[in-house]
This record gives structure tokens, sequence and C-alpha cells, in this order.
């Protein structure tokens, strides 16, 4: 792939999006001019929409091996969404005969979609090397890596809650270390992933969507994956996991809220983001909410983690931490309520006029709301409050029928070729990137039916 100009490649803008209108609406204008004036013009009119009407038809019968090359990254948003309604299943405090089995099927079915979309991107890069690279620069899809760290951490979440205790003591070993593995990965890859963005990249704020924390999220759920695991684990390898969660907790908590500065910024100064990538603002809700459930939760297994003389007196620091802990997370709570209302009023004229076209980005309906339930459901139990816990259960209803209707929607925008196609998803060329100036390309050329000029508004 050519390097990018000095100022790397950057996010694209709505002016890139009116140049390229302006430029097409000239080359028609001057096509139908000459074309209609010259003394062959309507013969060669007629050859040229004969030719393009082939390779329209060319596009339609575009093959599977060919559609995957746009598997994004995007698609682990997908089992992000599906695993934190398992995690939502399982939080729901009043139980009921079956309940457990519905979770078991949600996180089980998880699995299967995360070991196919394993399968699947590493089938795309396997078949087209070029596009790992791509992948890793592109002003969009690059944001998206995060999501397959994420779908890792969330499918360790649902072992945890699913798994302890019903297969083996060395499950509770092997998940032990699966975590510290995960607090590793999660380090490497929220750090790396934002200097490769940072060192490639030139991005502006008019642009600037919650979709720009995505890479702190592998941090934000540490903290609830620390809550599961340490209530089954003995007092000493309890109290580690519990010092881990929060710190790592905390650290993404507050890279998250330097770029809510950001998004709050770019929305007094341009307004709310373009239709498309609206669903994106959701994103805002997940790092609050992620943080008040985990505090709490954390904070209630401090008692059992707690040495008798931990800090001079181990029950006195668990219930000192626990009342903070429960305080703080109102306020947590409070703020992710507070971008839950924004992001649902932003959308009221998206609903209104139709002007919402499915992108996997619709994920972020669920994954960032999951964390807003299960926040709901832990200060309902810090408060002994069943006014609040059954709001929560309110909102887990709506959450999982929400979650069939998005997926519902990925399916029907996969048949109706919206997504895995060419210039429709998030590896379209924008922001001054183009598939085409890849080293060593072997992308279609536009005389095979393969048409590089974009057919929805960049993001």
């Amino acid at each position: 792939m050519t390097s990018p100009r000095e100022e790397g490649y950057r996010t694209p803008s709505i002016e890139d999006y009116e140049r390229h209108e302006k430029h097409r609406n000239r080359l028609e204008d001057h096509f139908s001019q000459s074309h209609l004036r010259s003394p062959g013009g309507m013969l060669s009119l007629f050859s040229e929409t004969k030719s393009h009407i082939s390779l329209t038809k060319s596009l339609e019968k575009l093959l599977w091996k060919e559609r995957l090359r746009h598997f994004t990254w995007s698609f682990f948003t997908m089992t992000m969404a599906t695993g934190g309604i398992a995690n939502v299943i399982h939080a729901v405090p009043f139980r009921f005969p079956g309940i457990d089995t519905i979770g078991t099927i949600f996180f089980l079915f998880n699995l299967l979609l995360f070991l196919i979309n394993i399968v699947l991107i590493s089938f795309r890069f396997h078949l087209y090397p070029e596009t790992f690279k791509s992948s890793l620069s592109h002003p969009t899809e690059s944001l998206f890596v995060p999501a397959a760290v994420v779908s890792f951490g969330t499918v360790l979440i649902n072992i945890s809650q699913y798994g302890l205790n019903n297969i083996g003591l060395w499950l509770n070993t092997a998940m032990l270390v699966l975590f510290w593995f995960d607090v590793a990965l999660a380090m490497i890859a929220s750090i790396g992933i934002y200097l490769v963005i940072w060192s490639t990249q030139t991005f502006t704020i008019h642009q600037m969507t919650p979709v720009w924390i995505f890479p702190a999220y592998n941090l934000l759920i540490i903290g609830p994956y620390a809550a599961v695991l340490s209530t089954v684990m003995d007092q000493p390898r309890a109290l580690d996991i519990i010092i881990g969660g929060f710190t790592l907790q905390g650290i993404g908590f507050l890279v998250s809220l330097t770029i809510y500065a950001a998004f709050i910024y770019r929305l007094m100064t341009q307004k709310l983001p373009k239709e498309n990538i609206r669903p994106g603002m959701f994103v805002s809700v997940g790092p609050s909410a992620f943080t008040a459930g985990a505090l709490i939760n954390l904070a209630i297994n401090t008692e059992k983690a707690f040495p008798a003389d931990f800090m001079g007196n181990g029950p006195l620091a668990s219930m000192i931490i626990r009342v903070v802990a429960s305080w703080a997370a109102l306020w947590l709570w409070g703020l992710a309520i507070w971008f839950f209302i924004v992001s649902v009023g932003a959308h009221w004229t998206c609903v209104r006029d139709g002007d919402l076209n499915f992108a996997m980005t619709w994920y972020s309906f669920i994954f960032p709301n999951t964390a807003l339930v299960t926040a709901t459901f832990a200060v309902g139990t810090a408060f002994s409050s069943n006014a609040i816990q059954i709001v929560g259960c309110v909102m887990s209803c709506i959450l999982i029928a929400a979650w069939f209707f998005v997926f519902g929607m990925m399916v029907r925008a996969i048949i109706h070729k919206q997504i895995l196609w060419p210039q429709k998803g998030e590896d379209k060329d924008e922001g001054g990137f183009r598939m085409a100036d890849m080293k060593g390309k072997k992308v279609r050329s536009y005389s095979e039916g393969f048409i590089i000029t974009p057919t929805t508004s960049p993001v």
C-alpha cells in the first residue's frame, strides 16, 4: 500500500462527499452535452449505456469469494452485542425456570458467531493479503479492529458466568490465566491501535464520533470480567483480580473521558453526525455504564477478598469502599442515562424521515446499552431498590427484542447487497484512502465490472 501523505490518512469530511457529487455532476453534464451534439453522439451514448448495464450485471453476479473481501472488523460488533445479551440475561435479578437456558443459548450462539467471524476474516486476509494492512490504516475500518478483542473478552465473561462451578475446578484455573492474558491483550491492543491510528491518520473534529472510544473498550470490559471472576476465586486470587480490574477500568474510563470532551465539542460546533453514522452515538453510553456496574460489583466482592487486617481493618475497609463505590457509581450511571437519552433523541429525525440505512454500526444500539442495563441492576442491588431493578428488567426485554431486529436487518442487508459489497462497507474509499492505490493490488478493474465510485456518503 502506498504510504499516506505527510499528514497521514484523514477521516472523511462532508466536503469530500460534496466534491465527489459536484465532480460527478460535471462529468454527467459534459458527457450528455458532448454526445448529444456530435453526429454519432446518440449511437455512442447508446453504446456507453449498454456498457454500463453490462457492468451492473457483472456486479450483480459478484461471487461470495469476492464479497468476502469486504468482511471487515466491524462484524465483530455482532458478537459484542450477542455476548452482551447473554451477560444481561445472567444479571437479571428476578430469576425464573428456563432463564439460565435462554442465557446459555445466547452464549453458545455467540461463541459460534465468534468462531465464524475468526474463520471468515482469516479467509479474507488469506485470499486478499493486502487487505490486512489496509484494514489497520483505513480511516474507518481501523477503528473497528478493537471489536475483535472486545468480543474475545465478552466470550471469556460469558464462560465465567455460565461455566464456572458447573464444569470443574480446572475451568476456574483456566479462566484465571485467561483473565491476566486478557488484561495484557487489552493494554497492548488499546495502546497499539491508538498508536497506529495516530501515526497514519489525521482526524478532523467535525467528523468526530464516539467510535473514537472503541480502542478503549478493550479496557472497559476488564472490570466487569474481574467482578464475575472474583466471586468464585479464593481470597488471595480474588484480591489480585479486584485490584487489576479496578486499575484497568479506571484507565479505560479516563481515556474515554478525554474523548467525551472532544465529542461534546464536536456537537457544540458541528451539529449532529450524519444519519448513516449516527448509531455510533450510542457508543458514548458504554464507558460510564460499564464503569458504574464494575465499581459496584467489585466493591461487593471486597468483603470476601480483603484479609482481616487489610488496611488495618479488612471488614471496615470493605464497607467504606462499598459506600464510596455505590455513590460514585450513581454519577456514572446518570451520565450513561444522559448519553442514552441524547442518542435516542438524535435518531428521531432518522426514524421520521426513513434515512437510516443498515450498517454494522447498528449493533451500537445493543452492546453499549447492555452495559446500561447491567449497571441499572447493580445500582438497584446496591441501594436495595426493587423499582430500579424492575426498570432494568423492562429495559432487558426491549434490548433483546432490539437484538432480534438488528440481527434480522443484518441478514436482510447481506441478501440485498447493502453490506459485504464493494464501496458499501467500512472499507470503502474515503478520506484520501483508496484500495486501488495499493501495491501489488488484485482488485478487479472497472472493465471487469468493479465500480470504485462511492455509492454512499462517507462516514
